[in-house]
């Protein structure tokens, strides 16, 4: 374990995603985040095991939405329920993060936050201490923004990249390097270009910083939201607590962290990650990360296969048998059975996208 350091340090778990590309077994109500589909817990329990060797519970937040606040309250226990932060609507990650980060401030203007996604997947957590510890040094004593960049592993359409610069220090035996550029969500070709290239690296949606500094760089750059976060910050503890915040809400822009901030200021810097970092945001991603049979099958339930590969089988409740087939995707929930192509669940998006134009919300 990682000893707990003489200066407060917090980890803020954003919860507010739906889950679109795993429908159907992510619903509105119950998103990818709140399933056990990579093992016994659900994925933003083991997102809160993995950070407790390093950061004590009571200064673990969880940033969510009204609808999911009961289940996380049910799953997370041993939080204390003030750090369940709910937002009145989903406007991004910036007043996400900005959120949390004035409550921060009130207990401690000089603590470090680790800002992480709620459904991710991390093989190595001791690697991921450590970079996370390295990335905590370098915000606390620079007062800087930091990322992790994974190393990445093939030429993948689904990330954005950022671009490594010269090494900035050494911390712990591992270098903090500049980030050149950032870059949004490239097509094939740019993707194996940049794959080729050896200097850039997918963008992990962590970060790293004081949370005084995180809420300077918004002053700077996002005014409006800044001024509505001083607001909310005012009415914390008093009666009026609720009503300032969703009344701000409803005005906030929606608007996400990296393009309101960490690609417009010049400080920022980034840790290698090399601990089995998945975001797991498909089917595909998940059958990836699964354990598979020798003929590449990966299957959750009681599924009977004949002459099958490189398949993954998804049915809790019915017993499913596949013959003769490759390369598929087969989800059954009680109402709903999704098949495709692996490689094509991208597109299960398009599928809620549909069930919503058409008012079909019980399938949602």
């Amino acid at each position: 374990e990682i000893p707990y350091e003489e200066y407060s340090m917090y980890a803020v778990i954003m919860a507010g995603g739906k889950g679109t590309r795993f429908w159907p077994l992510s619903r509105e109500k119950r998103p990818k985040h709140l399933l056990n589909i990579t093992g016994e817990k659900s994925i933003i329990q083991y997102t809160v095991d993995r950070m407790t060797p390093l950061i004590k519970k009571d200064n673990i937040l969880i940033v969510t939405g009204a609808s999911h606040c009961d289940e996380i309250r049910d799953q997370l226990p041993e939080l204390p329920l003030e750090n369940i932060l709910i937002e009145p609507v989903g406007r991004n990650t910036a007043p996400c993060i900005g959120l949390a980060a004035i409550r921060i401030r009130k207990r401690d203007p000089d603590a470090v936050m680790v800002v992480l996604p709620s459904d991710h997947l991390i093989t190595d957590t001791e690697r991921f201490l450590d970079s996370l510890t390295v990335a905590r040094d370098m915000a606390k004593r620079e007062s800087c923004l930091v990322t992790i960049g994974i190393t990445p592993r093939w030429a993948e359409t689904g990330y954005g990249y950022m671009e490594r610069g010269e090494a900035a220090d050494t911390i712990r035996k591992t270098n903090v390097y500049a980030v050149r550029s950032f870059r949004e969500k490239p097509d094939r070709s740019t993707a194996e270009t940049l794959f080729s290239d050896g200097g850039f690296f997918w963008n992990s949606g962590m970060f790293i910083w004081k949370a005084s500094t995180i809420l300077d760089k918004i002053r700077q750059l996002i005014p409006d939201l800044y001024e509505g976060l001083l607001k909310i910050e005012d009415s914390i503890g008093t009666q009026h607590e609720s009503d300032v915040l969703s009344e701000v809400y409803q005005d906030i822009k929606p608007i996400s962290i990296d393009y309101g901030v960490m690609e417009k200021v010049p400080d920022v810097y980034m840790v290698e990650g090399d601990f089995g970092w998945n975001d797991i945001g498909s089917w595909d991603a998940l059958w990836d990360v699964l354990d598979k049979d020798n003929h590449g099958n990966a299957m959750r339930g009681n599924i009977i296969t004949f002459n099958t590969s490189n398949s993954l089988v998804y049915s809790p409740h019915k017993m499913v048998a596949l013959i003769g087939v490759e390369d598929l995707i087969v989800v059954e929930t009680k109402d709903s059975l999704l098949i495709c192509r692996r490689g094509d669940s991208q597109d299960v998006k398009k599928v809620v996208e549909y069930l919503e134009e058409k008012g079909l919300k019980e399938y949602l």
